[in-house]
């Protein structure tokens, strides 16, 4: 195993970057690489769309995937040089990897997301929704409506448009995999409409999988903890950052490579008995 500088709380620098960050400006740059990953041919030719996945936990999945035989579409909105890197990451691993531009708050853009991606790969098994806007409010009263309408727009309502625009093409044995958070379940009182989204998420994820388990198409979440992500020197307090993951029992982020293994359990067989399931992520989430 390749050992990789995984900050502690303490050794985080308090770095800020304007909205939105690319990764390629993160000191310390995120572990994503997925250097440690020992990958088994779980997804042997597999299609994925991914959302998100310029960057960050979205990368990490897309490398993991491919790393497992997978072919992958990654959809962004802004930072295309974070995505054409993660285009170089997912092809050094020997699989092919189409790069989308898209604002996933908009209907009949997830669909283009589709039609592209089936039009290129001819299938899809798997859909990933990850795209997630965060900026952090001291107070209730300082949440515009612009923010909140953007924070659930993309955060929910890209979820239900992309699940919407891929059931045509899913099938028995396909999958669904949303991504969550902690937050959804234990609050953060400087990121309420982010919370109030994520919970949503949960909510989505059991019940759609109740809804689709008579096609036998599941639906489950990941629910990260502190992960360090382009979002977090882009949205958060100095003073947040420069101690992020200090209330988890590991005392340290998480890494984006660190969560792509639940990814992999969820969209693949070895998850062949779950849907409808949460997992949480965390490094020992302290409420």
């Amino acid at each position: 195993m390749q050992q990789e500088f995984r900050p502690t709380a303490e050794e985080m620098t308090g770095q800020q970057l304007p909205y939105p960050a690319r990764q390629s400006d993160m000191d310390p740059a995120p572990d994503s690489d997925l250097s440690n990953y020992k990958p088994a041919g779980k997804l042997t030719d597999k299609v994925a769309i991914i959302t998100g996945a310029d960057s960050g936990i979205g990368r990490a999945v897309a490398i993991a995937f491919a790393m497992e035989g997978a072919d992958v579409a990654i959809v962004y909105n802004e930072n295309t040089d974070d995505a054409k890197y993660t285009k170089r990451l997912v092809e050094s691993k020997g699989r092919r990897c189409l790069v989308i531009q898209a604002d996933v708050r908009q209907k009949a853009e997830c669909e283009r997301v589709v039609q592209e991606t089936v039009a290129e790969y001819s299938k899809l098994n798997i859909l990933v929704n990850n795209a997630a806007f965060q900026m952090a409010q001291q107070k209730l009263e300082d949440i515009t409506e612009e923010q909140l309408r953007r924070t659930f727009e993309t955060n929910i309502f890209g979820y239900f448009f992309m699940a919407q625009a891929a059931l045509p093409h899913l099938h028995e044995d396909d999958v669904i995999v949303n991504t969550g958070s902690i937050v959804g379940i234990v609050g953060n009182p400087i990121l309420v409409d982010y919370t109030a989204t994520k919970g949503a998420i949960h909510a989505f994820t059991k019940s759609l999988a109740i809804q689709l388990g008579e096609r036998k198409i599941r639906v489950n979440c990941v629910a990260p903890g502190p992960v360090w992500t382009p979002n977090i020197p882009a949205t958060m307090p100095k003073d947040e950052v420069k101690q992020f993951g200090h209330e988890v029992a590991l005392a340290r982020p998480g890494q984006p490579e660190e969560l792509a293994p639940a990814y992999v359990l969820l969209a693949s067989s070895d998850g062949s008995f779950m849907t409808g399931s949460i997992i949480e992520v965390t490094g020992g989430k302290l409420g």
